[in-house]
């Protein structure tokens, strides 16, 4: 735990969500047989020919940009995985390719420092404060993403702005 909030890259804005409650960063070696289970693999679809994205994914028959027709069982062979997503009407997260998850939504909450200029305005998880802050209130997981049943920060309930204990 740590008493220096860090600095708010973001200016106060960025990487917070409508609620004034900022994204919790942690990354995913800390949770990763959980997040492992939990998250879905993201990809994106693209054009083979022209690169465009395509809004219907591997369903499209034609590309929106260059109108060529598109055959999904040989055009998209080589996709890339974009990232890793949750969105479990509870969580919300997403990783990133450093391996980073960012959490966006989640009935909980903590206090934590800020993150460096990588992720402006969100809040480092790995780096609790010891003395809540309100401006580094952030989203996290609860203790049940932990394998000793334990987050390493103070869980708090979003509704009810209570403790919550493993």
């Amino acid at each position: 735990m740590t008493t220096y909030k860090g600095i708010d890259y973001g200016g106060g804005t960025t990487n917070r969500a409508a609620n004034g409650i900022r994204y919790g960063v942690i990354s995913q070696n800390v949770i990763l047989q959980e997040w492992v289970d939990r998250s879905e693999p993201f990809y994106v679809y693209t054009c083979p020919y022209c690169g465009a994205g395509l809004r219907k994914g591997a369903d499209a028959k034609r590309c929106p940009a260059c109108h060529k027709s598109i055959d999904p069982d040989r055009d998209f062979d080589l996709i890339e995985l974009v990232s890793y997503v949750l969105d479990d009407g509870e969580y919300t997260a997403e990783s990133d390719n450093y391996g980073d998850i960012f959490i966006t939504k989640s009935p909980y909450y903590t206090f934590a420092q800020f993150c460096s200029p990588c992720a402006p305005g969100a809040c480092h998880l790995e780096n609790p404060l010891s003395e809540p802050d309100d401006d580094n209130k952030c989203y996290c997981f609860g203790h049940d993403w932990f394998k000793d049943g334990r987050a390493p920060y103070t869980v708090y309930d979003v509704k009810t702005n209570l403790v919550v204990e493993p």
